[in-house]
């Protein structure tokens, strides 16, 4: 059975784009569809000879470098892009432009404001709050202002009462920041931020120093919030595929708990209180 599944994937793409469609001038008799492998080879700027053997088989392990290269010249959307590195055994280097990484769609911000009863957020890697629902609003409404996770967890006075568990609030708020060094190391955005909590925070420094690495995915909070008392609130994770590094935060309470009457009172409080006064 062929299993050359790199070679078959490279050549199907190659065969589904001509030579207008990246800036090429077509010449001479094709007896092919699609673009010939030397126009492949200087589009992604590899050897010639090399990229055949990687249709043919004959090279299997491209680095991360060609795999993204040929993804340019090749037009690949992210998920044909991931696809492609897969097939290559490489790993994919997701760091989109800081433009990109701080925007959330609009589509995605409607989805939030659709769990009226629920909080929602969309943070990045470095645990900026992109967006927020109305719930998500009230529930960090104790911190001033609510912008980034560990800077709340660490720098604002409000953090070690509204935790209940501070010190594994902290923890993890620690051990996510780590994870995101991993992804992009000389993010600016990130050095500024450990930069000001080390300097800040004993306890930050402590538990940096010790490079734990998790990243959110789901588990239960437990919080004191000033105008509704304790809640215990689970939260799910879900990364936002249209743009690396972005997740989809969603807590929600035990149908029927008394958390789950504390959000629907602090659902109301602060829709109240953002009415304008008459």
């Amino acid at each position: 059975m062929d299993d050359n599944h790199l070679g078959d994937f490279l050549r199907a793409r190659r065969a589904g784009l001509q030579p207008q469609d990246v800036g090429m001038t077509s010449y001479g008799t094709r007896r092919v569809a699609g673009l010939r492998r030397e126009e492949v080879a200087v589009l992604a700027g590899v050897n010639a000879d090399y990229y055949t053997r990687l249709e043919q088989g004959r090279e299997h392990n491209p680095s991360a470098q060609v795999v993204d290269a040929l993804s340019r010249a090749l037009h690949l959307d992210e998920d044909a892009r991931a696809h492609l590195y897969r097939l290559a055994g490489a790993t994919p280097s997701e760091r989109p432009s800081a433009h990109l990484a701080e925007r959330v769609s609009p589509s995605l911000r409607q989805l939030m404001d659709g769990y009226p009863n629920t909080p929602a957020f969309v943070m990045n890697r470095t645990l900026d709050l992109l967006a927020v629902n109305a719930l998500a609003e009230a529930l960090y409404s104790p911190f001033a202002p609510a912008d980034n996770l560990a800077r709340m967890t660490f720098l604002d006075p409000a953090g070690p009462n509204f935790y209940t568990d501070w010190d594994r609030a902290a923890q993890a708020t620690v051990a996510n920041l780590r994870e995101a060094t991993g992804f992009d190391p000389d993010n600016p955005r990130l050095r500024e931020l450990v930069s000001t909590l080390t300097e800040c925070s004993v306890d930050f420094t402590r538990l940096w120093q010790s490079h734990t690495v998790r990243g959110k995915t789901r588990g239960a909070k437990h919080f004191l919030h000033p105008d509704v008392g304790p809640l215990t609130l689970t939260h799910q994770a879900f990364d936002v595929r249209e743009t690396p590094g972005q997740q989809l935060v969603i807590y929600h309470a035990e149908p029927g708990s008394p958390s789950a009457q504390s959000l629907n009172l602090l659902g109301s409080i602060h829709a109240t209180r953002r009415q304008p006064h008459r």
